[in-house]
């Protein structure tokens, strides 16, 4: 008998339920809600300076629909792949491999190693992910670092962010690419409770949400970085905690074909009181499509995170230099842009949701305008 087969004999109970560890009257896989939304997931975004390659991966856990997917994205000059993977969920939940998608953490809020096996879509990496920002836990219906557990509420979304470096390497049919800590870098997060838009439209409980058009911005400086509308800091920092973005003012400029981002200028006010002006600017056509990871079903099958697609392992390729292919793959799109604030320069990423920002802008919505 394998251990795979030892755990399901044993549903819903696992290896970890030996650990002294327990919160809840419940074995560690039952979930602290009815709600089938109930999720778990990491999601991670990873680029170079030069604005040739962005890495874009995430996971998810669904513990009461039994259900874990995975997504990797990468795109290199221009040129945008996929793979995505799906499989019963099952008792362990220690393992976070899907399909070729092979994540493992090394040492939690520090090291993770991120892996994608060769597949037909003719992408693969190994790379080596290393924290530098603080994370600090907080939830939606909380004070930005209050620490405090949000508590069982309707619906909610707790977690925490943070930056990094990375080494190791990234393929692209056959040519490899070495990556080192001084020339790759990102963000990922860590979220769980109940998610939006699990199972996709015909899946909803009560009203139904969205996104909006906040969209998001993921930004590390020297000293500081900016994650939505988080502050954090570097370990060690005086600066206890984090900090949060409590106004933002946006000047957009957008691309007449695509009405996508192309180039802006965002002043933050901190609750600090610190003002901070940034100034973004896209790198050619270098954008990650979040509908090829599930945010808005994918372009092809229209598969919507959590779905039970049983065993699958799929992927697609698109050349994201023709305007027409950017339009049809439109919505939660991640800009890999160049980013000045303070006389310090970095690369990092913009996320306005598309086409909503734009509309946003030409309505005149307070703290929208367009960039002359």
């Amino acid at each position: 008998m394998t251990d795979i087969d030892y755990f399901d004999e044993q549903f819903p109970l696992a290896s970890i339920d030996d650990h002294m560890i327990h919160q809840t009257p419940d074995p560690i896989r039952v979930m602290w809600s009815s709600d089938p939304r109930t999720y778990e997931r990491h999601w991670n975004v990873f680029h170079d300076d030069a604005g040739e390659l962005m890495v874009v991966t995430g996971g998810s856990f669904y513990p009461s629909l039994n259900t874990a997917e995975a997504y990797a994205i990468v795109v290199y000059k221009g040129q945008h792949r996929s793979v995505r993977a799906f499989r019963p969920l099952g008792a362990d939940r220690m393992n976070m491999h899907v399909g070729p998608i092979k994540p493992t953490i090394i040492e939690g809020l520090r090291q993770w190693r991120f892996l994608l096996e060769e597949n037909e879509w003719g992408i693969s990496y190994d790379l080596d992910w290393h924290d530098t920002k603080r994370q600090v836990f907080h939830g939606s219906n909380l004070p930005a670092g209050s620490g405090y557990p949000t508590g069982r509420k309707e619906d909610v979304t707790v977690g925490f962010e943070g930056f990094g470096t990375l080494e190791g390497w990234v393929q692209i049919d056959g040519q490899r690419i070495a990556i080192t800590r001084d020339n790759f870098h990102g963000t990922r997060d860590r979220h769980w409770g109940i998610g939006r838009n699990v199972g996709g439209p015909n899946f909803q409980f009560g009203q139904k949400t969205s996104p909006g058009w906040i969209g998001g911005n993921w930004i590390s400086f020297k000293d500081f970085a900016i994650w939505g509308n988080v502050v954090l800091y570097n370990f060690g920092d005086d600066r206890r905690g984090i900090g949060k973005v409590v106004k933002t003012e946006r000047r957009l400029k957008f691309d007449p074909d695509t009405r996508q981002f192309r180039e802006g200028i965002i002043d933050y006010v901190f609750k600090s009181g610190e003002k901070k002006q940034v100034h973004f600017r896209r790198l050619g056509d270098q954008t990650a499509f979040m509908k090829c990871g599930m945010y808005g079903g994918t372009p092809d099958r229209n598969i919507y995170h959590g779905q039970d697609m049983g065993e699958l392992v799929e992927g697609d390729s698109y050349d994201i230099t023709n305007p027409d292919v950017r339009k049809a793959l439109s919505g939660l799109n991640e800009h890999h842009c160049v980013i000045t604030c303070d006389g310090e320069t970095t690369t990092g990423i913009l996320q306005p949701v598309e086409p909503d920002a734009y509309d946003a802008c030409a309505k005149g919505l307070r703290g929208w305008a367009f960039l002359d």
